[in-house]
């Protein structure tokens, strides 16, 4: 038998069919083109029946198929609220597709990006084999997708690992409203919206984002020549992102946090100062046993997760 994984992103849409062992027997990469509302569940419906009908003349039938979505699945209603995608807010996801499935005895089990990242990491990534492991999205916004003693942490609501919402400063101000404190520095628009702060504060700097374009990428790149701006702001990044570590070991006494996200990526180089910041905070124990590490694919990592939560992530995890 074999499984379909669909991992839905902000931008993009990946799909594939799997063997229940990990292997991917099909799989395609497309555009959402700013596509919103059913014009999104279309193309999820149009790649699903793309991959059931391979799926129909193989002998290797497809038994379930997962999906993950950037956002919160409410099990009870079966709808998801995805901040990304205009009209998304409570949309009908899982009648929609189970409409596609038509008469095949498939299942459909959807979870949030956050919980599909950690399953893809312990199932065939850097977490595998780990019963209790924290993967750290930081991205466009930051998410953590939490594994205690194998199981997904998801909430009553399906909110956990909410962390961009981690209270990291005093005191409190408004502009965190959006977005969270954590997220509001140190995720990859918070760089960016942090150095454009501080560039309104130093009216006599004369460096190079004073032409050029202010984004990560570039933040990054301007860190490596010692740009004041690039420093301050990546710098506190640093300590941020060491805070979080430090708060989510010493709750959780994870055995690995891995890093994962649009800006790790770049920030990958700074995870021995994000772990020697961490420490400073972190419980002393929980620190010596945990581990940080990058994504093994930070791109397939919620795809290979949809696959193991169609299989059912608490069959043989470590496989």
């Amino acid at each position: 038998m074999s499984v379909i994984g669909i991992d839905l992103g902000g931008t993009k849409l990946i799909s594939a069919i799997f063997s229940e062992d990990g292997e991917i027997l099909d799989v395609r990469k497309v555009l959402l083109h700013g596509k919103k509302g059913n014009e999104v569940s279309e193309l999820m419906q149009s790649q699903l029946k793309s991959l059931l009908t391979i799926g129909d003349s193989s002998a290797d039938q497809v038994r379930a198929v997962g999906i993950s979505v950037p956002g919160i699945y409410n099990a009870g209603s079966g709808t998801v609220w995805v901040p990304n995608i205009d009209g998304w807010d409570n949309y009908p996801l899982l009648s929609e597709l189970s409409e596609t499935i038509g008469g095949r005895k498939i299942d459909i089990e959807v979870a949030g990006d956050r919980a599909c990242y950690i399953l893809g990491e312990t199932w065939k990534g850097k977490a595998r084999g780990c019963q209790n492991a924290i993967f750290l999205a930081v991205g466009t916004g930051i998410g953590a997708g939490i594994m205690i003693d194998g199981e997904v942490v998801k909430g009553p609501g399906g909110i956990a690992g909410a962390v961009g919402w981690l209270a990291l400063n005093k005191p409190y101000e408004d502009k965190y409203i959006p977005c969270g404190c954590f997220e509001y520095y140190a995720s990859g628009d918070g760089l960016t919206r942090y150095a454009n702060e501080l560039l309104s504060l130093q009216p006599d700097y004369s460096g190079m984002f004073r032409t050029r374009e202010v984004n990560a990428y570039n933040l990054f790149c301007a860190y490596d020549d010692s740009d004041e701006i690039a420093v301050q702001v990546i710098d506190n990044a640093i300590e941020y992102w060491g805070m979080a570590v430090a708060n989510l070991v010493s709750i959780l006494n994870p055995e690995v946090v891995i890093f994962g996200g649009g800006v790790f990526g770049e920030a990958v180089r700074f995870l021995d100062k994000i772990y020697q910041e961490a420490v400073k905070w972190g419980q002393p124990i929980a620190m010596k046993q945990v581990r940080l590490e990058a994504s093994w694919n930070a791109e397939m990592a919620g795809l290979y997760g949809a696959a193991k939560l169609a299989i059912g992530y608490d069959d043989n995890l470590s496989e």
